[in-house]
């Protein structure tokens, strides 16, 4: 999954908080882990993540992941959510 596809999304989350409710609830379709991110805050997202075979992709850096995310400000965490029936 390119990071075009979280770009080209409204259907995201983004921030650790949103991500693992989303997570929780069996939402995401995909996980974007910025690598520069700190490994207590994206640990837990990526076990998560794993154990509920959704797939993780990495991001060079939590700056183009928040452009990436249409955002101000640098991101973590981001996921893509499935789409609604």
């Amino acid at each position: 999954m390119s990071l075009d596809i979280i770009k080209d999304t409204k259907r995201r989350t983004v921030g650790t908080k949103q991500t693992n409710k989303a997570l929780e609830k069996g939402q995401l379709v995909g996980v974007f882990i910025a690598m520069d991110a700190e490994r207590r805050l994206i640990k837990p997202v990526i076990v998560a993540a794993k154990e509920q075979e959704v797939p993780v992709y990495y991001v060079e850096s939590m700056k183009k992941l928040g452009a990436a995310c249409e955002i101000e400000v640098d991101t973590a965490i981001a996921g893509v959510l499935k789409e609604e029936n």
